[in-house]
């Protein structure tokens, strides 16, 4: 599943676009590489998002093409 994707899916960004232009700006990495929108993530990767003065660091568990509200929070899980 692409990264930009998997961050929508999961609801860490409400956007696919939001989490596209985030990737095209060098603020995701995927296993410590700077992330492409169309980089492609699976179990076990760990993804670093950087937002503003905060970040984000997560491990991927699950990939969900349509997730409802509830099964998003188990596609990953909070390393930092």
């Amino acid at each position: 599943m692409r990264i930009d994707k998997f961050l929508k899916n999961s609801r860490i960004i409400k956007r696919r676009t939001v989490a596209k232009e985030a990737c095209e700006q060098g603020r995701i990495m995927v296993n410590e590489k700077i992330a492409k929108p169309g980089t492609e993530v699976k179990v076990g990767d760990i993804i670093f998002i950087q937002f503003g003065n905060r970040s984000l660091k997560a491990r991927v568990d699950a990939l969900i093409e349509s997730p409802r509200k509830e099964d998003a929070e188990d596609m990953y899980s909070v390393i930092e």
